[in-house]
């Protein structure tokens, strides 16, 4: 599984002008589920978000959790992070999970790191959704699992 965590003061997401999740300090997560992951890649990239120090400690060290500073967790699907851009400008996109099997690893990516003891919201699968965030840092890190 692939994911893009984004350290922000806040985010939201939005569907058909409405509202359906958000998060305060902590992280904005996309997260798309590659060909050939399963079950134990979604709860291994939950613990190592959980785990990762990317917020600052009092000697303004990144040297602590989201689960360290009491953060929040805003969790959106995003295929896209499957893009494959090497050939030509359209890109490819068939390294992503078919969308049955990206919909059950996101929502149990979204369970366990709810199971880490973070306070998570989610977007909605296959939505046209919009999201504002405002990046804290900006700190902006790629991690796969």
């Amino acid at each position: 599984m692939r994911a893009l965590l984004q350290r922000v003061t806040g985010a939201r997401v939005e569907v058909e002008g409405q509202q359906i999740g958000q998060c305060g300090h902590g992280l904005m997560i996309l997260v798309c589920a590659m060909q050939g992951d399963g079950e134990e890649n979604a709860r291994k990239l939950a613990a190592r978000v959980a785990k990762l120090r990317i917020f600052e400690d009092e000697a303004g060290k990144m040297n602590r959790s989201i689960r360290d500073v009491g953060g929040s967790a805003l969790v959106v699907s995003q295929f896209t992070l499957a893009a494959d851009t090497s050939r030509g400008n359209r890109p490819g996109f068939s390294s992503a999970a078919p969308p049955e099997e990206g919909r059950r690893l996101y929502e149990l990516f979204a369970e366990a790191l709810a199971g880490e003891g973070i306070a998570v919201e989610t977007g909605r699968f296959a939505a046209d959704m919009q999201v504002s965030l405002t990046n804290d840092g900006p700190i902006t890190i790629w991690i796969e699992a």
